[in-house]
């Protein structure tokens, strides 16, 4: 049996995807047990450390903390199945992005730090290895009908969604502070 470039790619792309889902499973299912009596902590907030004070906010809400595992082992999942990957990737990178940031400015332990960035290092090289399909989908996402239109009909219509924008504005008011 012989493998051509393309198969050893897809055999690279699976090895790496592996090591994301397995660690969105296992970062996400400790979320049920990780932050238990975390919000426990007998020390005012100003004698807290970041990491301290960051594991206590998460210890407070166990709903909270038990969403953002399932989030992702929902990232995992997506990544591991070939035909969601993008998406997978796309959506777990927005995760990790927020556990990196929350590493740094909290200080916790680098190697939550270092592990996170290495998460998020093999999903951009995911992404690398599929620039192709991601080129072709964010070009369908930006693409805009420039089909040509009346100056005047353009103006009208911009004064029409102008008004809505104040109508849906004022309303959003009330029901976000009156009610």
């Amino acid at each position: 049996m012989k493998f051509d470039r393309n198969d050893k790619l897809e055999i690279f792309e699976n090895a790496i995807s592996w090591i994301v889902v397995f660690a969105m499973f296992i970062y996400g299912g400790a979320k049920i047990v990780q932050f238990d009596g975390a919000a426990e902590i007998d020390k005012t907030v100003s004698e807290m450390t970041g990491m301290e004070l960051m594991w206590a906010f998460y210890g407070y809400s166990k709903a909270y903390a038990i969403t953002l595992g399932l989030f992702e082992i929902i990232g995992g999942t997506l990544i591991l199945i070939k035909r969601t990957r993008i998406i997978g990737c796309l959506f777990t990178s927005t995760i990790l992005v927020n556990v990196i940031l929350q590493d740094i400015y909290f200080q916790v332990h680098n190697g939550a730090l270092k592990a996170a960035i290495l998460y998020q290092l093999v999903i951009l090289l995911i992404l690398w290895l599929n620039k192709d399909k991601v080129i072709q989908s964010i070009k369908s996402l930006i693409h805009f009908n420039t089909s040509q239109q009346p100056r005047f009909k353009f103006i009208i219509k911009l004064g029409i969604a102008f008004i809505c924008f104040v109508i849906l504005r004022i309303a959003e008011y009330f029901i976000t502070m009156k009610l």
